[in-house]
């Protein structure tokens, strides 16, 4: 990081979306992966809600409590549904579930990552390691949609979280393999799903400290020179402007736009390695 960061990503310190401009008025969105307040899913569902959107969230076992808790510090707390993505009994009635808060989906993020640690070593990963990762990561995207669907229709999106996948990171080894996978199933989704009006999309972030960063090792290698190769700068701190493109793809605005990736990474992606 560079001291002169917080003036040159003025995009993540910037003012504050006005409230009650109601991009998303009269929506109904469902946030996967509202963990922490430094979580991108957080802010989502926090800017979704100012936008005029009603959040449910989901979480599960021990991050239930953790996921509750953060509910109670968005401006209106949202209803809390337990769902575990590889879980089938639970995908198979998720939309029964939601039905008891709801009677549409209008918009579903995406915000599910994990990978066992062993799997961050590329040639020493087990099957075991690198299914895990390819389950959670990549596969809950179709599970996920496909549970959601009979709320969905005409107009819905379905959005998620990617870290670009064209290259072969630093420490990231079999998730970059799963990003890679997830970047595909979007795109499959997003054939299967328009003929019935549901986009489906990615925001391809930079790197942020989030939970799930945390839990890769040698995470700061990313850290340590993004800003200096971003053309507007950047910081690992600032998770808001990632959440205002997955809200802007959940809004009317983009009615023909699917099997898109927004890159959100202050430009690095469009400078070389």
């Amino acid at each position: 990081m560079t001291e002169n960061a917080p003036t040159r990503q003025s995009t993540g310190a910037m003012e504050q979306p006005p409230t009650g401009a109601g991009l998303l008025e009269g929506k109904t969105i469902l946030v996967t992966g509202v963990l922490m307040e430094s979580s991108i899913a957080f802010h989502v569902a926090r800017l979704c809600q100012q936008q005029g959107a009603s959040v449910i969230l989901t979480g599960f076992g021990r991050g239930m409590k953790l996921t509750q808790a953060m509910a109670r510090r968005l401006p209106v707390e949202p209803v809390v549904v337990e769902l575990d993505v590889t879980d089938q009994e639970q995908l198979d009635s998720l939309a029964d579930r939601l039905r008891e808060h709801t009677d549409r989906l209008d918009g579903v993020m995406h915000s599910i990552g994990f990978a066992p640690e062993g799997a961050f070593n590329f040639l020493e990963a087990t099957w075991e390691e690198v299914s895990t990762a390819i389950q959670i990561s990549s596969y809950s995207l179709k599970s996920l949609a496909v549970a959601a669907k009979p709320l969905m229709g005409e107009g819905s999106a379905v959005v998620g979280m990617t870290f670009d996948a064209r290259y072969a990171w630093p420490v990231y080894d079999w998730m970059g393999v799963a990003k890679a996978a997830f970047e595909s199933v979007n795109r499959y989704l997003a054939r299967d799903l328009g003929p019935e009006g549901i986009r489906c999309n990615l925001v391809a972030a930079g790197p942020i400290r989030t939970t799930a960063a945390k839990s890769i090792p040698g995470f700061q290698a990313f850290e340590d020179n993004w800003d200096t190769r971003a053309p507007l700068g950047w910081s690992v701190s600032l998770s808001e402007p990632a959440a205002r493109a997955c809200v802007a793809l959940f809004s009317d605005w983009f009615p023909a736009t699917t099997g898109e990736i927004v890159h959100v990474d202050g430009g690095v992606h469009s400078t070389g390695q």
